[in-house]
């Protein structure tokens, strides 16, 4: 399948009925990490069409997106019986739809999966597009698939559970849609106050749409990331090595507050070696430096960030290839930045998240 009906809604019990009750799956089980089991399983159990699901726990967080977890759904679903015409629903966050996605790619090649987000960060990023994967040996999303879901249902009710740190980890990627995109929805990013003590939902709703259009849109035209859809790791070539780095500290980053430290540290590159706007350039890294908590580490860091980087999937030929901005919506894919300047970029973010 190289396509996916992406469903936004206000209304998640009916839409899953409706969908469910016509689709034939023989089995249905559903994924939840520790976290949402507690949280968002009881907002759908009561949904006639999955009295008979199977429920499946793994570990919640990050650290957890592993080959031993997947092994332990493969099992659940092969004892239970699961066909290719089975159906395995993730409920949760970026790391229960890459893992679920993985899951279902790889059981038998292929069972039908339906993503349920229940963050920000998976609404708008992680639970659209069809990317799957795991981290593999210390490195984000070492291995992994392209396998589309079913479906993607969006439902703000679940965004009512989040914190903070997680509602930030998710606008991290809609500031980066918006600088992919288009002036007007950046603006509408940069203009938004994200803070769950006084959450305009209507608002974010409409803001969600935008950045779930924008993903789609990409991943339309260039499916498997031949081209275009490159755009979509502005960002990521730092952010990764920044998240990677992390997992060897006490409390590792969440995905989005890594994506958000590598805007900064490729907006940099971008006005250096691709002429990006400066007051539009300084209007964003202010945005990121006064919302997310920095992420601390020094210079003698600078070695292990640069390797980490040289394992992006995105490079070809030994050289790291950097997704970088000419203006926002210009986007300049294959990008070759010398060491001595993406190193400069790791000083801006040290000297600016701090201050």
């Amino acid at each position: 399948m190289t396509e996916q009906k992406i469903i936004i809604t206000r209304d998640l019990k009916s839409e899953l009925q409706a969908l469910l009750a016509s689709s034939g799956y023989d089995r249905l089980f559903i994924l939840a990490d520790a976290n949402t089991q507690q949280k968002c399983y009881p907002l759908v159990r009561d949904i006639p069409a999955l009295q008979n699901a199977r429920l499946i726990t793994i570990r919640a967080g990050d650290m957890h997106k592993e080959l031993e977890q997947v092994s332990q759904i493969w099992n659940r679903l092969s004892r239970e019986g699961a066909s290719r015409n089975s159906l395995l629903m993730n409920l949760g966050g970026g790391m229960v739809t890459d893992l679920g996605g993985f899951a279902g790619a790889t059981f038998k090649r292929g069972l039908h999966t339906i993503n349920l987000p229940t963050t920000l960060m998976a609404s708008v990023d992680a639970a659209v597009g069809g990317k799957t994967g795991i981290n593999f040996n210390g490195l984000k999303n070492e291995i992994g698939a392209f396998h589309f879901p079913d479906y993607v249902v969006i439902d703000s009710i679940f965004l009512r559970t989040l914190d903070q740190d997680n509602l930030l980890s998710g606008y991290a990627e809609m500031i980066k849609h918006g600088l992919i995109d288009s002036t007007r929805i950046w603006s509408d990013v940069l203009t938004f106050d994200p803070d769950v003590r006084r959450l305009d939902v209507e608002t974010l709703n409409r803001l969600v749409a935008e950045s779930v259009a924008v993903k789609e849109r990409i991943v339309t035209e260039d499916p498997k990331e031949h081209g275009i859809r490159k755009a979509l790791n502005f960002g990521h070539t730092v952010g990764h090595a920044f998240e990677s780095l992390s997992f060897e500290r006490p409390r590792p980053l969440l995905h989005g507050h890594a994506v958000a430290a590598g805007l900064v540290c490729e907006l940099y590159l971008s006005h250096k070696c691709c002429d990006f706007p400066a007051d539009t350039f300084r209007q964003t890294v202010q945005f990121i430096n006064t919302r997310y908590p920095p992420f601390v580490f020094d210079c003698n860091d600078y070695e292990t960030l640069y390797e980490r980087m040289t394992h992006d999937k995105k490079n070809e030929n030994g050289n790291i290839h950097f997704t970088l901005l000419a203006q926002i919506g210009d986007v300049r894919i294959r990008q070759t930045i010398d060491r001595e300047t993406v190193l400069e970029s790791l000083d801006f973010y040290r000297e600016t998240s701090l201050q």
